[in-house]
């Protein structure tokens, strides 16, 4: 029998975070994360090494939608 990752439901402060994907202009590599409205800060959450973790990372925070890329 095949048992399916079950995905706990995350939140995060909507008021004052969004997610953002921070990619790296040299390698590459991408981290999904919260970026603060006001202050700026990232807060690295999962590395993303490919569409799949994307995924992941959209269900476990209950985000829609395109992620805005930060470098």
């Amino acid at each position: 029998m095949f048992f399916k990752k079950k995905t706990v439901k995350k939140t995060y402060n909507r008021e004052n975070k969004k997610p953002v994907i921070k990619a790296s202009i040299c390698t590459g590599e991408q981290v999904a994360g919260f970026q603060d409205i006001h202050t700026g800060s990232f807060e690295e959450i999962m590395l993303i090494r490919n569409s799949e973790d994307l995924l992941q990372f959209k269900e476990e925070y209950g985000v829609s939608g395109d992620i805005e890329k930060i470098y």
